[in-house]
């Protein structure tokens, strides 16, 4: 039986499209009433209006092949059809009931969590970000263990507020007077631009060893926890060397930390092969956090425990989006993608193919001064000398304006602005590595350094 709401649906549904912003306009608005703060890539900012699998459009119907994916975040496609269906269902379903109910959608979502996570990670607190879900783990870690320092890496990223800033080791993204209290860093495994100046192997993974130094010198002797991203990604899809993480496991579990593994944008199988990146290193965490890539877009966070860590959590909490019906009902669809559709497999094989691009791009560009990543997350350090590294942020910019002009889009990222970051959806195919390869070949032909 229809209802007068369900009719004036219809009709509405019925009617024309409501002309559209103009491209100035979207600028202008965005301008005027957003935060400043609030960068956009590319010299003439790109507004974006669609996107369909592997492909997103301009206001102005320019399509183009996207290899950020909405920073590490479009897992399937833009628009997977079965995340979306499942998405429109639940809006006319339930859309919101908040953590004080339980909800099916919820626990299911859990529970598949639960199935895929390494170890002995099985119960989740569900947010709406990278960034609460690491607040939430460092609060849990310090609640667990009685200690409250917390070892992070330089170069590392964390997300926005207080305390992910503090956590954070990166300049640009830790303005406005951070006081990392709690915090100390330690040197990063960037083995191109070692922090120690030496060479891997023969250096012994002596930047391991540094995480020994800092909780000696720099905390109080027992730490709550260690919390790094399996590969740095705002600092540059840094990729730790294969002893990197088991090396730094015995030395937290010596100080009484919890070991936490930062998985916002290397979960989901963007690292080709396993679900969450540290499965590489052969390392089960005492907590996952992540985000991103695993709801296909839809605003999520998640914290994922060991029931005795998940148990210690002491007083109240309640996350009043967190885990609502729409976010769980994606999520949970978009795991289903990646298995019906082998992306696992899928992300080590064209992940695979797509180095092997990206290196013989290099042999033919100085400019190129080092590949690095891990299955469809790729990096491309820029520089104007590959003897004297020094960085290129300037052709970087150019890099990936000439690539825009030709239909690709690209990231980028690193302390410097000189490192390319590539993640395109985990279900793209040979031929569209191909298609953006020779892009990036005529682009950076492009190029003055």
């Amino acid at each position: 039986m229809s209802t007068p709401a369900s009719e004036s649906l219809r009709e509405a549904e019925a009617q024309p499209q409501a002309p559209r912003m103009s491209r100035d306009e979207v600028l202008r608005k965005h301008k005027q009433y957003l935060f400043p703060c609030v960068v956009t890539y590319y010299t003439e900012p790109l507004v974006a209006a669609r996107g369909e699998m592997q492909y997103l459009w301009d206001i102005e119907g320019r399509r183009y092949l996207d290899f950020f994916g909405g920073i590490l975040t479009v897992s399937v496609g833009h628009c997977h059809p079965k995340v979306t269906a499942r998405i429109k269902q639940q809006v006319e379903r339930l859309p919101h009931a908040s953590t004080v109910y339980a909800t099916e959608e919820m626990v299911a979502l859990a529970e598949t969590l639960a199935r895929i996570t390494p170890g002995r990670l099985e119960k989740s607190f569900f947010t709406n970000s990278g960034t609460e879900a690491n607040e939430a783990a460092v609060l849990l870690a310090r609640m667990y263990s009685g200690n409250f320092d917390v070892v992070a890496l330089r170069y590392g990223y964390s997300g926005h507020s207080l305390l992910a800033k503090s956590l954070t080791a990166l300049s640009n993204w830790r303005k406005s007077g951070v006081i990392s209290v709690g915090v100390a860093h330690a040197v990063n495994p960037y083995c191109y631009r070692c922090p120690l100046h030496l060479s891997y192997p023969s250096c012994g993974v002596a930047c391991a060893e540094d995480i020994e130094e800092t909780i000696r010198t720099a905390t109080s002797g027992g730490i709550a926890a260690f919390l790094a991203e399996t590969i740095q990604g705002a600092g540059g899809f840094i990729v730790p060397p294969r002893e990197y993480f088991k090396m730094v496991f015995t030395i937290v579990k010596k100080y009484g930390g919890l070991f936490i593994a930062d998985e916002v944008q290397t979960g989901f199988g963007r690292t080709g092969k396993h679900w969450f990146g540290i499965e590489h290193w052969e390392v089960e965490p005492d907590i996952i956090t992540t985000a991103k890539g695993m709801a296909n877009g839809t605003p999520v966070g998640a914290t994922i425990a060991t029931p005795e860590v998940a148990n210690a959590f002491k007083g109240l909490t309640i996350s009043t989006f967190g885990g609502n019906p729409v976010t769980s009902v994606a999520a949970k669809a978009t795991i289903e993608v990646i298995e019906e559709e082998h992306l696992l497999d899928n992300a080590h094989r064209v992940g695979a193919y797509f180095r092997q691009k990206l290196e013989a791009l290099q042999q033919k560009h100085a400019l190129i001064g080092d590949v690095r990543g891990m299955g469809l997350m790729q990096g491309l350090e820029l520089v104007k000398d590959r003897k004297t590294k020094e960085p290129a942020p300037e052709a970087t910019n150019q890099f990936m304006d000439r690539c825009r002009d030709h239909g690709l889009l690209i990231g980028k990222g690193g302390l410097y602005g000189n490192v390319i970051r590539l993640s395109p959806p985990l279900n793209i195919r040979e031929s569209d590595v191909d298609q953006a390869v020779e892009i990036m070949d005529k682009a950076l032909g492009q190029v003055s350094v």
